[in-house]
């Protein structure tokens, strides 16, 4: 669908213009980027304030609507404060960084069950499919390297992993393949984009879920790294929206960890080889 132009769901007007989805669900992904940039200049109580509203304001909004992709998505986008809040929230319970990503990414698997259960969203929408997975994880480990080559050149990365032991890179493979890229895949492009597209139209549905992911990493503290993450998270959405496949780009999100925040610190550009 490339015609964002539909006419919304729901019979709602501003100054006698009924809105259309699009515009509406702008509302809500306006004020995502207005927290993340509160964070972003150091306003945390602002910040973390708004991300707080935004979850509210959503669910009061979604009792007025009917089922449609329309109130779909924003309940999907109320997943990305949810994001920011159990990130900024998450206490240490281990002097391994590389551990916290567990504790933060475990408890979005509630959400993310809710919202498929809820959408009933199937396993194929989802892209929950294994057919090519042998030209995939190459794919995905090529353009996972050439992303994190990118990332590493725009912001100070120290290494997960103390050393490059089989049992580290175990660690940190598991870690980065099976909690952050597959949840994030999923909240971003399995849901996120899979709405935007039906309401924006594919290239502003695309762009538009990049622009979020880059700006969800607003927390590195570099407007370099969130440009980008942005083009990366296009990337990797457009990879989506060609093959529909969620192993891959969780595959390419999971490798991107593993060289940014393993093997390129520890071993350089050439990965021990070369």
């Amino acid at each position: 669908m490339e015609d964002s132009d539909v006419e919304s769901s729901v019979n709602f007007s501003v100054l006698n213009h009924r809105m259309k989805d699009w515009e509406i669900i702008a509302i809500p992904i306006t004020a995502i980027i207005i927290a993340e940039l509160l964070l972003y200049m150091g306003k945390l109580q602002a910040g973390i304030s708004l991300h707080v509203l935004i979850p509210l304001g959503l669910a009061a909004s979604s009792m007025w609507m009917r089922e449609s992709n329309l109130s779909f998505a924003l309940e999907t986008l109320a997943m990305l404060p949810i994001l920011r809040l159990v990130n900024i929230s998450m206490p240490v319970f281990t002097p391994m960084t590389l551990y916290l990503f567990i504790y933060i990414y475990t408890p979005l698997l509630i959400p993310i069950f809710i919202v498929i259960r809820h959408q009933k969203i199937t396993l194929e929408e989802l892209g929950v499919k294994f057919d090519k997975l042998h030209l995939y994880i190459p794919v995905a480990m090529i353009a996972g390297y050439v992303i994190a080559i990118a990332e590493y050149n725009t912001i100070t990365v120290h290494s997960l992993i103390p050393d490059a032991s089989a049992e580290n890179l175990f660690k940190i493979a598991v870690i980065m393949l099976f909690f952050v890229g597959l949840v994030e895949e999923i909240i971003f492009r399995s849901l996120l984009q899979n709405r935007l597209q039906t309401s924006f139209g594919m290239t502003r549905g695309l762009l538009v879920t990049g622009i979020l992911f880059g700006i969800m990493h607003s927390g590195y503290g570099t407007l370099y790294e969130i440009a980008v993450t942005g083009i990366a998270g296009i990337v990797i959405g457009y990879m989506f929206q060609k093959t529909g496949s969620l192993p891959l780009i969780a595959l390419t999100h999971g490798f991107v960890n593993i060289c940014l925040f393993g093997l390129i610190p520890l071993m350089g550009y050439g990965l021990g080889l070369v």
